[in-house]
C-alpha cells in the first residue's frame, strides 16, 4: 500500500512562491506517474500537472503552465511542485495523486484514474 503525503502549503502573498512536497512510502512509488490537482471551495477538483516515474515527462493545465513546475528526487520518493508568480485564484486545497502508468493527457487529467492520494495541503494567495 502505497501513502502520500503533501506538505509546504501556507499562506502567500499575490506573486509569491510555495514549493509543495508530495512524500510517498514505498520504493516502487518512483515509477509511479504522480498527479496534482487542487480544489477551491465550491468548485471541481482540478488537474494541474503530471510528472512521469523518470520525472523524463510533465504536462500541465494550461491555467499553470509557465508559473509552475514538477519534478521528482526519487532517492527520497519525493515528488515537487514548484510554484512561483502565484495568484489569488491560486488559492486551493492541492492534492497529489500516483499512478502506475504514463497516459495520454485526457487520462491523466482525470482524477478517478488514479490509483492513491494524499490528504492535500492548504494554499491561500492573498491579495
Amino acid at each position: 500500500q502505497v501513502q502520500l503525503v503533501e506538505s509546504g502549503g501556507g499562506l502567500v502573498q499575490a506573486g509569491g512562491s510555495l514549493r509543495l512536497a508530495c512524500a510517498a512510502s514505498g520504493r516502487t512509488f518512483t515509477t509511479y506517474t504522480v498527479g496534482w490537482f487542487r480544489q477551491a471551495p465550491g468548485k471541481e477538483r482540478e488537474f494541474i500537472g503530471a510528472i512521469s516515474g523518470s520525472g523524463g515527462s510533465a504536462i500541465y493545465a494550461d491555467s499553470v503552465q509557465g508559473r509552475f513546475t514538477l519534478s521528482r528526487d526519487n532517492a527520497k520518493i519525493t515528488v515537487y511542485l514548484q510554484m512561483v508568480s502565484l495568484k489569488p485564484e491560486d488559492t486551493a486545497v492541492y492534492y497529489c495523486a500516483g499512478r502506475q502508468y504514463w497516459a495520454t493527457f485526457s487520462r491523466l487529467r482525470t482524477g478517478d484514474l488514479y490509483e492513491y492520494w494524499g490528504q492535500g495541503t492548504q494554499v491561500t494567495v492573498s491579495s
